[in-house]
């Protein structure tokens, strides 16, 4: 990748909706706004898909996130899809969708690495590349 942005994020609003609970599983949507402050500078709205194991701690999640806002100077949007595969410490992997940069980040392809402290404060690292 080309280059490498930085920053933070906050977590603006969790609207969950149970969709089906069943023993083993609870399946849920959530929507959800952030605000991104540092290389990335804008808001994102997302669409989350999570289960839940039988315990009712966060098991997998896949999520749609739609970025508004500006990059290295360049106003746009792109989506960035992410999939966590499951709490047993796979890798959560957020890319950028190739073909949805719009304006001035069209042609953006990328990797958005998030961190989470102890204090849940949520910072990223963005490998990206500008069309």
């Amino acid at each position: 990748m080309g280059t490498q942005a930085e920053g933070s994020f906050t977590v603006d609003s969790w609207e969950p909706e149970v969709v089906d609970e069943q023993p083993g599983a609870t399946l849920a949507r959530v929507r959800l706004t952030k605000t991104f402050e540092g290389a990335l500078t804008g808001t994102s709205t997302v669409e989350m898909l999570s289960a839940a194991d039988g315990d009712g701690q966060p098991a997998a999640y896949t999520a749609f996130e739609r970025f508004t806002g500006e990059l290295d100077g360049r106003k746009g949007s792109f989506v960035l899809q992410h999939s966590a595969p499951g709490s047993g410490g796979e890798r959560l992997a957020v890319r950028v969708v190739p073909g949805t940069g719009t304006d001035g980040l069209a042609g953006i392809t990328g990797r958005l690495d998030i961190r989470i402290d102890d204090a849940g404060v949520h910072t990223y690292v963005f490998e990206h590349e500008l069309g």
